[in-house]
């Protein structure tokens, strides 16, 4: 991550953006396996890896155009190296791709074989880990508002009054809701008996993070105020 970050700052890449907070995360969330902050800390230790994973797939695949590119970040990474996309919005672009795309297909790999001899209690600690994962997010934000946000607003003289101030974003929306989201799009993969369906309900999970990124690029201000609702409350407004 530190040399992607570093080429793409040279060359003035905005893609740097996401892959900077993200960065942060990272580094927290290594040292909250090592303070003991998990119960299972080799399983969310796969957790953190099998994430990032996914990022530099979808990234070899953006840089040779190969068409099994997940849309969703197509569409992220092109917008993010729009000149004219504001700041926060480069952020929240990465940010709903990885989550909203990549971590409910991490989550499908790793729970997928286990998930059926898995005892309640282990199935709940499961949970846990994977809330507490919200807890490190939200210490890191404030790092990421004055360190990544900021900076790179002031240089390119952007003011992302649409988007509003990113602790209000990642504490009302991105952590509230999507993750919830994205566990409960997980566990239907896996606890679904037909493959084809599992199948459909994984190639879902694009579509649906690619709609969010449409609200938020296509509908003004009616779409940044919904972009982050949870499925089910966008479902209602016919906005998904």
């Amino acid at each position: 991550m530190a040399a992607q970050i570093a080429t793409w700052q040279t060359t003035g890449d905005r893609r740097s953006i996401f892959l900077s907070c993200y960065s942060m995360m990272t580094h927290n969330m290594f040292a909250g396996v090592t303070a003991g902050r998990f119960a299972d800390r080799e399983w969310v230790y796969q957790l953190i890896h099998n994430f990032a994973d996914y990022y530099f797939v979808a990234l070899d695949a953006y840089e040779a155009q190969q068409p099994t590119l997940p849309q969703v970040w197509r569409l992220a990474y092109d917008m993010a190296r729009q000149p004219d996309t504001p700041v926060v919005q480069s952020l929240l672009l990465g940010v709903n791709a990885h989550i909203n795309h990549d971590l409910v297909l991490v989550l499908a790999d790793m729970l997928g074989p286990e998930w059926a001899d898995l005892p309640p209690s282990k199935r709940e600690e499961r949970h846990r880990d994977y809330c507490e994962v919200n807890a490190v997010i939200a210490e890191t934000t404030d790092r990421v508002q004055d360190e990544v946000v900021e900076p790179y607003a002031r240089m390119m003289n952007l003011i992302d009054v649409m988007c509003g101030p990113l602790d209000e974003w990642c504490t009302s929306k991105l952590l509230r809701n999507w993750r919830a989201d994205v566990w409960q799009q997980a566990i239907q993969i896996v606890e679904h008996p037909d493959q084809a369906t599992r199948h459909t309900l994984r190639q879902q999970a694009d579509l649906l993070a690619l709609r969010r990124i449409e609200l938020l690029r296509d509908s003004g201000n009616v779409g940044a105020r919904v972009f982050g609702y949870p499925l089910r409350w966008l479902g209602r407004l016919r906005m998904l």
